[in-house]
């Protein structure tokens, strides 16, 4: 047993909030204290006096793993010139400060007292590499969410089928994709978007008919946040929204806001959608119309996708983005066509505070974190790494909790910045128990994690503790330490041992395999056969299923 004493605990989701308490574990498990059985045996005992306890970390929308990720480590050499960890004892070399390399991926986020992460997107023909590199991610629990909002076999489905058939059939298929690619969450990225892009069109609206079948992305969006409630899957929708990153965007937010309301969905990277046009075509802050919107509909969540100054490599299955995103730059760029299922880009950015659009971003991405009321709807991200790499959160947590450091970096910014944002006029700073809830609980919460984010009795034994000092970014960036599963990983932000994550998935209902029609249509297009689609097991390590509710 081990007893971490006398710490200052915040546990938000017990409500405690900065209490001395002492925590019990007993083999991976938090318990509420020694039992008969275990009375008179040693414990061992973390003394934690003057220390913050909070739940291990839980990132909810990261790009860490799969066929992106590598094209970017290829597309960037640069990113690894002066980033890298050599090999010790304990640890593997790594490298890379936009794409680290995976093993580096995992000792990154326990040093600053994460535990569970999930690569934000991939299709279910990819999942397997994804699944290989999350098992080369250390000190981590770890999924990842199917891409399904420009799948053929989807589109087809919803085209094909009259209303009752067609709500049975698509909750089948979606099910399927699922337990094929051994998922946890159902993803649509641009829905309908990407589909119409690689026929040659141009952009959607919600009304937009998408060829081959003249589906729209309000029909995508309707049909998979019925399947996810159907299937009851512990995490919403999880939503990258049409038209990402251009000036008046807000608007096509707020419609789909309005559209999907009294439904769970989660809007990811937010900042990217919270643009009002200039009068010249640029972007101003439409952070506080949207977060208005939040605040009234509390069936919803969001993360952030704050910018960070500096270095960043965009990647996103959103393909026309990202191509839009090379003509407009002139930076280099990648492009993959994923068969039947999606699109793919990659292209390295610098963020600079000088540059007025990356002032404005920066700053509507604060705006939210400090307008949305309710900190268990937005969660810190980065959307590592389109808005730069998730190594900034302790930065971005001490703009959060100290207004004078904010305006110190206001004063740091284009001028012109202020006339289009309203960062300047906001005074809220957060607590340590708001930190702990956008950081651990929020996220743990909104992916239906019961066993994450909280310290109560039977949670899983991922804890950090952290020296408090009044740099809230050097006391982020490294815990004093850190257990995963009970045992001690960090110490002094240095790793002391190792531990083998778990991949964590969903497994509904489903069919054993696709209709008659949909298999002849796999045969005829896909170049791989649908016996050799789904991941098979031998390739998911330590796999925890999470139950559908």
């Amino acid at each position: 047993m081990i007893k971490i004493a006398n710490g200052q605990v915040y546990d938000p989701a017990n409500g405690i909030k900065g209490a001395v308490k002492d925590i019990y574990i007993e083999g991976d498990k938090i318990v509420a204290g020694p039992d008969r059985e275990s009375a008179g045996s040693p414990i061992d005992i973390i003394d934690a006096s003057g220390l913050v306890v909070m739940p291990g970390g839980v990132e909810i929308h990261s790009h860490i793993a799969g066929p992106k990720v590598n094209s970017g480590r290829l597309l960037c050499p640069e990113d690894h010139y002066e980033h890298f960890r050599a090999r010790t004892s304990r640890t593997r070399s790594g490298s890379g400060c936009t794409t680290p390399t995976s093993f580096y991926t995992g000792y990154l986020y326990a040093t600053m007292g994460y535990t569970t992460a999930f690569e934000a997107a991939a299709p279910p023909l990819e999942a397997r590499h994804v699944h290989e590199e999350l098992r080369d991610m250390p000190l981590l629990d770890t999924g990842f969410y199917t891409l399904m909002g420009n799948n053929y076999l989807v589109m087809k489905t919803i085209s094909d089928v009259d209303a009752p058939r067609r709500r049975e059939q698509t909750r089948d298929l979606v099910a399927w994709l699922l337990r094929a690619s051994k998922g946890y969450a159902v993803k649509a990225v641009n829905p309908g978007g990407v589909e119409n892009w690689k026929w040659g069109r141009g952009e959607v609206d919600l009304d937009t008919p998408v060829p081959p079948f003249g589906v729209t992305p309000r029909r995508i969006l309707e049909v998979l946040v019925e399947a996810v409630e159907d299937l009851r899957l512990p995490h919403s929708l999880h939503l990258h929204a049409n038209h990402l990153g251009q000036a008046g965007n807000f608007r096509t937010t707020l419609e789909t806001m309005r559209f999907l309301s009294g439904h769970r969905v989660h809007f990811t990277h937010l900042q990217f959608h919270s643009y009002a046009a200039t009068k010249k075509g640029g972007i101003r802050s439409a952070a506080p119309q949207v977060a208005e919107y939040l605040n009234q509909h509390p069936e919803f969540t969001c993360d952030a996708g704050q910018i960070v100054f500096g270095p960043a490599t965009t990647m996103t299955a959103d393909a026309p983005m990202q191509f839009n995103l090379h003509r407009l730059t002139g930076n280099k760029w990648s492009n993959c066509d994923i068969e039947m299922e999606s699109g793919s880009g990659v292209v390295p950015l610098n963020y600079r505070p000088e540059v007025l659009v990356n002032a404005v971003q920066w700053a509507i991405g604060l705006e939210l974190l400090l307008l949305v009321t309710n900190p268990w709807q937005i969660f810190l991200t980065t959307d590592h790494p389109n808005a730069g790499p998730f190594t900034a959160y302790p930065q971005i947590i001490h703009l959060l909790m100290d207004a004078d450091y904010r305006r110190e970096w206001l004063a740091k910014l284009n001028p012109r910045v202020q006339r289009y944002t309203c960062l300047a006029e906001l005074n809220r700073e957060y607590t340590l128990e708001e930190i702990a809830i956008i950081t651990r609980a929020g996220p743990a919460r909104a992916l239906g994690l019961t066993r994450k984010g909280h310290l109560g009795p039977g949670a899983d034994a991922d804890i950090a503790i952290y020296r408090p000092q009044r740099d809230k970014q050097a006391m982020f960036a490294r815990a004093a330490y850190v257990l995963k599963g009970g045992k001690l990983i960090i110490r002094e932000g240095q790793i002391v041992a190792g531990a083998s994550g778990r991949t964590l998935m969903v497994a509904p209902p489903a069919p054993s395999t696709l209709p008659m029609e949909l298999q002849r249509d796999f045969a005829e297009f896909y170049t791989v056969s649908l016996a050799n689609y789904g991941v098979e097991d031998e390739y998911v390590a330590n796999p925890e299923v999470v139950p559908c509710a």
